[in-house]
């Protein structure tokens, strides 16, 4: 089965780019594109799509927002942030809205086609180290001091606690692994069991959760 993918961005000539390079590979398919937020909810309602490459700035509704209302419905497709990052301070915004990563609009194209893939496959795009820098720019963005603790956090096991914070610094499941001499699919299991006990999408909302709740601070280090 293809990759049913929408681009949603308000520059044609960005979308042309982007649709000569998907149109070429045999297992994805471009079946809408939208020149904002307003328009690719508007097509959602009547296309099946996938995975969304949704750009930050646009009129009518900008992609932080779409992203919002369209990751709040049931079933709804991953999306991928593209940003400028150097000149959007929206990216952070669009993490917490449900994007599955962000990704610069001057992506190798090989670079993109892996992370639409990893996407639909249910990963998150955003490197764990890329996810501590991006958050450690953007923590003033955050509300003064911590939040609530969340109330999900105390069924996490002592285990998947410890797994839960190393995620938040930025570390990959073999750098997890290797810290806490668990086997890598020992991890990715943890892992599985956080998001689905949190009821978050992926990696990046762990992170997320962790600089709102407190737990990890600027920097990558524990809140303690």
């Amino acid at each position: 089965m293809s990759i049913r993918v929408m681009l949603v961005d308000d520059q044609v000539l960005l979308r042309t780019g982007f649709r000569m390079v998907l149109a070429a590979q045999p297992d994805m398919d471009v079946v809408a594109e939208a020149g904002n937020g307003a328009e690719a909810i508007e097509t959602l309602r009547s296309t099946k799509v996938d995975v969304v490459l949704m750009d930050v700035r646009m009129p009518r509704l900008d992609g932080v927002e779409a992203t919002r209302r369209i990751c709040a419905q049931p079933g709804a497709p991953r999306v991928l942030i593209l940003t400028t990052f150097d000149l959007d301070e929206y990216a952070f915004s669009g993490l917490k809205a449900g994007a599955s990563g962000f990704m610069l609009k001057d992506v190798p194209p090989g670079e993109l086609l892996s992370a639409i893939r990893a996407v639909h496959s249910g990963d998150a795009v955003v490197a764990p180290s890329t996810t501590r820098r991006l958050l450690d720019r953007f923590s003033p963005m955050l509300p003064g001091g911590a939040q609530p603790r969340n109330k999900e956090l105390d069924r996490l096991t002592s285990r998947e606690s410890e797994v839960l914070l190393l995620v938040a610094q930025g570390l990959s499941n073999g750098e997890i692994a290797g810290r806490l001499v668990l086997s890598e699919a020992t991890v990715k299991t943890h892992v599985g069991r956080i998001l689905t006990k949190l009821g978050l999408r992926d990696r990046v909302q762990v992170v997320v959760l962790a600089y709102e709740t407190g737990l990890v601070r600027a920097g990558g280090n524990p809140g303690l």
